[in-house]
């Protein structure tokens, strides 16, 4: 029997064919203070047994479990792995000039800041754009340490919009014409009519994306890309949100501007990416449509990073501000609103990737900032219905859900700035049942 070539079921076959994933075995975790992912408060001293990769059972009471590995808690902090919903697992390491060179060293790079990435307690990233299907299928697979990933694929964009990092030099675009290196790699592709949205979001999908991501406005790090620029028509946006739930899935857009967050709300998206330049009307809307925000405390050093004198650099300075203003309609308005980082190009950032976490609490206490990073964010990634690769309960520590564990010393509620140090924090960090780090014993 024959298989089109990338198909999603020729790739479940070669993923049961070639699986090379530790199977993972019981493990009893005695004395521990509960973090659930909802709570703003600790448990009483708890056990928690997880069998395979599910937590079967809690229990105040002590469980008599044989042939089990035991984890001596000593009354550290049992909560759930952290979920990044703003990642580009691709375009960390690289610099701009290499994102789309070298496809082999790129991905070699990806999955070895994959493995910091979980080694930082992250389980699980939604990955917002780039070519991360292989680096998915690697981790998933057990080829590779790293998170769960939800890919988007290629950013789709339009000529000159946000993702758009092609040189003048490859004008005139011919529709229908030789793709770009840009394009051929995943990186990004360009797409100028509702048709071409659609086969392009539809592509995504193909390759087992699990939300389609547009880019509804301008942005920073584009070179051809004004901010305040309104890309993709209402057309053009719907017919991606259109090819999105024919496959019971959503879009997530990029947008800053309230031209940009209003059209894509208009065309039927559920999930606004950054919205920092939203007015209040804009917010307003947000809530009264339950549309998602996911939005990110930007770090300083993002903004420093791109060179003074710079369009980029200028547009950052025209963002940055914002940042606070949206947190403070998002508590306002009790947006549903979603954490992420969104760091690019920069390893030493990424290393901050849970002292960016920690900066929540300029408006939010640790409590209500774990609460987004865990079960909130998990919220988020449910939206993806039967195009979630992970089926299964993330971002809580409770019965049946999927065993993405951090054993921490100390409390985070009380003390937010210990996952800002996870070499020294986390003792015990857990994805799918398996264990990745034990320092107990050290």
């Amino acid at each position: 029997m024959l298989f089109p070539v990338g198909s999603r079921w020729l790739a479940a076959i070669l993923a049961l064919t070639f699986c090379t994933s530790a199977s993972a075995g019981d493990v009893l975790f005695e004395n521990v203070r509960i973090f659930d992912g909802r709570s703003a408060t600790l448990s009483a001293p708890s056990h928690v047994l997880v069998k395979g990769n599910v937590i079967e059972r809690i229990s105040t009471a002590p469980i008599a479990v044989a042939d089990a590995q035991r984890v001596a808690g000593n009354g550290h902090t049992l909560m759930p792995g952290l979920i990044d919903n703003h990642w580009h697992a691709m375009l960390i390491r690289v610099t701009p000039a290499q994102a789309f060179g070298d496809v082999g060293y790129n991905n070699l790079l990806a999955g070895n800041e994959a493995t910091d990435t979980l080694m930082r307690g992250f389980t699980t990233v939604r990955d917002v754009g780039g070519p991360v299907f292989g680096l998915k299928r690697a981790i998933d697979e057990g080829i590779v340490k790293g998170p769960r990933i939800y890919p988007s694929g290629a950013m789709i964009t339009i000529t000159s919009g946000h993702g758009d990092f092609r040189q003048l030099t490859d004008l005139p675009r011919t529709i229908g014409g030789m793709l770009t290196r840009m394009e051929q790699v995943g990186g990004a592709i360009v797409a100028d009519s509702p048709d071409e949205v659609r086969v392009r979001a539809r592509e995504q999908l193909m390759q087992g994306a699990s939300q389609v991501k547009l880019t509804a406005g301008g942005g920073v790090s584009s070179p051809f890309s004004p901010v305040d620029v309104t890309t993709f028509t209402e057309a053009e946006l719907r017919a991606a949100v259109e090819a999105a739930e024919n496959w019971g899935t959503y879009v997530a857009a990029h947008a800053f501007t309230p031209a940009a967050i209003q059209r894509a709300v208009a065309a039927g998206v559920k999930c606004i990416e950054h919205g920092m330049l939203m007015d209040e009307a804009t917010a307003r809307l947000l809530a009264d449509k339950d549309i998602w925000l996911s939005l990110q405390p930007l770090p300083e050093g993002l903004r420093l990073g791109f060179p003074e004198g710079s369009v980029q650099r200028a547009k950052a300075d025209e963002v940055w501000p914002g940042i606070a203003r949206s947190y403070e309609f998002a508590r306002k308005y009790k947006i549903k609103t979603a954490w992420g980082t969104d760091v690019l190009f920069s390893r030493a950032l990424a290393q901050q990737q849970g002292a960016i976490l920690a900066s929540l609490t300029r408006w939010y206490t640790p409590a209500e900032a774990l609460v987004m990073a865990t079960s909130t964010n998990a919220e988020l990634l449910a939206l993806s219905g039967k195009r979630n690769p992970y089926p299964g309960k993330l971002g809580v520590v409770e019965q049946g859900a999927l065993a993405d564990l951090l054993l921490v010393d100390g409390n985070p509620l009380d003390n937010i700035n210990l996952i800002a140090d996870p070499a020294n924090n986390f003792k015990i960090i857990m994805k799918d049942g398996v264990i990745y780090k034990n320092t107990l014993s050290k």
